[in-house]
């Protein structure tokens, strides 16, 4: 078994799938916290700088070597420890995981993320309200797709399956992003019956914010 360390921010969606995904699969990891809060900013130091380029959260160190982007850990997780597959056994049915969960990754995420956020208030001039309004907007346009999505397969327990796939990881960060921006989550039914069902599950649970939150 290989020795897998984390470096990991509480409040990050993408280190967030990354803590569900591990616990998922039964691995052991140790966590190594990196503070990206504006003024802490422990991501742009020499030391994490070393360990990953981009300088953003989550690193997975996996035997002394190391990637980021979780996306692209999640796909490595399930090739290297192939048993719970984050996929459906169909290949279609595979492609509307990915698909989903792209959604979330690449549409959603990256347009409200921190430094996107900070940028809308130095540089742009935006308050509290604007940067809001930003937010909630690119999440209803997203969260009105994924609806659409999700809602033929509603008789599964989760998304596509009757367990967790990669697109209940990449949902349920993105739900709690959701709520503590106030997006109102009532036009998207559905969604929020995964999350709740996949809060029920300790590989879910152990990985939410509050439950690693520094104290």
């Amino acid at each position: 078994m290989s020795e897998l360390k984390l470096y990991d921010y509480w409040r990050s969606s993408a280190a967030y799938r990354l803590r569900i995904a591990l616990n998922l699969k039964g691995l052991d990891y140790t966590s190594q916290s990196v503070n990206i809060a504006p003024g802490a900013d422990e991501q742009f130091q020499d030391g994490y700088r070393a360990l990953n380029p981009q300088m953003r959260v989550p690193t997975l160190e996996v035997d002394g070597r190391r990637s980021g982007q979780s996306m692209a850990i999640l796909e490595w997780l399930d090739e290297t420890y192939p048993e719970p597959s984050f996929f459906p056994a169909d290949t279609w049915a595979r492609l509307q995981v990915r698909a989903f969960a792209d959604i979330i990754a690449c549409d959603i995420h990256p347009i409200n993320n921190l430094s996107v956020l900070i940028k809308l208030r130095k540089e742009l001039g935006q308050d509290d309200a604007g940067v809001g309004e930003w937010y909630r907007d690119w999440i209803i346009r997203g969260f009105t797709a994924l609806e659409e999505m999700a809602e033929p397969h509603k008789a599964n327990a989760f998304l596509f399956s009757d367990q967790p796939t990669l697109a209940d990881i990449c949902l349920v960060p993105q739900m709690a992003n959701a709520r503590r921006y106030d997006t109102d989550l009532s036009q998207f039914p559905r969604l929020v019956q995964v999350d709740a069902a996949c809060q029920k599950f300790e590989a879910f649970a152990k990985a939410a914010p509050d439950m690693v939150k520094p104290d």
